[in-house]
């Protein structure tokens, strides 16, 4: 057991968990980088010693114009469509009423032209990191933006996005698209707090936002910050925060998901269809570029629909569960005081 182990209080469940968190290193091993663009040993090695690694000037301000102009129709989109049970466009109720923070399944959202998520998602610089972390058999789960508008500085409580037994990496790749920094939202962080799950409301209700070992990480547009879903992490409030956007892309195994669920090989077939359709818009957005070489099992190599645009919004139907201080936490824990 690590200091921070020690410290920090873990959960326990009301109802017994339905698996057990490995103490292995996750799987695949750190392999030596086959492109300039993978990472090394060394920093999948950091990534898995502290649930998080940055990565600095991970796209050029080009591709962060390209999306900044594009959160903006999806955000006008999400405003005029207001709040509604079941929508991609989710709403937060604050003091001034229901204030849009988060916009799903982006790809879909780009009604012509190019598709800069897209086309984000096919770079070379994205898919190579997925493949270190996750093999040549990565899927991409999830799609998103969130952000908080200007003057809205409330806070991200404590959490945990996913708790599973991380016998395979699970992680988020989020693209800053506006600058992050102290005192203005950063994000905190606990290093090494990815190995266990946690109680949350203990740690809230014992150190604030003074967390044992928590760091604030200060990110610019363009830079990528990579989390383990298990590593704790949250923001507090700020008062007249500008504008600041994160497009969030997380990635599983294949491997992970056939063994652990929650989703079965139907699904992960429809969202395999996004890596070429990902992989054409960007060689559209920059046709001098050499595309990644996507290497995936044959078996998993997919079929074209008819549709692009169905493609494009490949939904879930169930999750898997995190670690929230609130009534709605889906595992159930309880506080075990150490």
């Amino acid at each position: 057991m690590t200091p921070l182990e020690a410290v920090l209080p873990r959960a326990k469940a009301l109802q017994p968990a339905p698996f057990r968190v490995s103490a292995e290193a996750p799987q695949p091993a750190p392999a030596q980088p086959r492109t300039p663009l993978h990472l090394t040993p060394d920093q999948v090695r950091f990534y898995d010693e502290n649930g998080y690694l940055v990565l600095r000037n991970f796209v050029d301000m080009a591709q962060v114009a390209a999306l900044r102009a594009a959160t903006e129709g999806w955000m006008e989109a999400g405003q005029a469509a207001g709040p509604a049970a079941a929508s991609d466009y989710n709403f937060a109720r604050r003091a001034a009423g229901e204030v849009l923070y988060r916009v799903n399944y982006i790809h879909d959202k780009t009604p012509a032209g190019p598709n800069a998520s897209l086309a984000l998602l096919g770079s070379p610089q994205v898919l190579s990191v997925a493949e270190s972390l996750c093999g040549p058999n990565f899927v991409p789960t999830y799609e998103s933006l969130v952000f908080k508008g200007e003057g809205d500085g409330e806070q991200i409580p404590w959490h945990q996005d996913a708790v599973h037994p991380r016998r395979w990496r699970i992680f988020n790749l989020g693209l800053y698209l506006d600058a992050s920094t102290v005192g203005a939202g950063a994000l905190r962080v606990v290093p090494g707090s990815q190995r266990q799950i946690l109680d949350v409301c203990t740690i809230r209700e014992r150190y604030g936002w003074d967390a044992p070992e928590v760091i604030q990480v200060e990110m610019q547009p363009g830079d990528a910050l990579l989390h383990d879903v298990m590593v704790l992490h949250g923001s507090e409030a700020t008062q007249g925060n500008a504008l600041r956007r994160t497009l969030y892309f997380e990635f599983r195994a294949a491997e992970q998901i056939r063994e652990e669920g929650p989703w079965n090989a139907e699904w992960v077939q429809r969202r395999m269809r996004l890596v070429p359709l990902a992989l054409e818009a960007r060689q559209q957005a920059d046709p001098d570029a050499q595309p990644f070489d996507w290497q995936p099992a044959e078996t998993l190599r997919p079929t074209r629909l008819d549709s692009a645009q169905e493609e494009l919004r490949v939904a879930h139907g169930t999750h898997t569960s995190g670690m929230w201080c609130s009534a709605g936490d889906a595992m159930q824990f309880a506080k075990e005081e150490r």
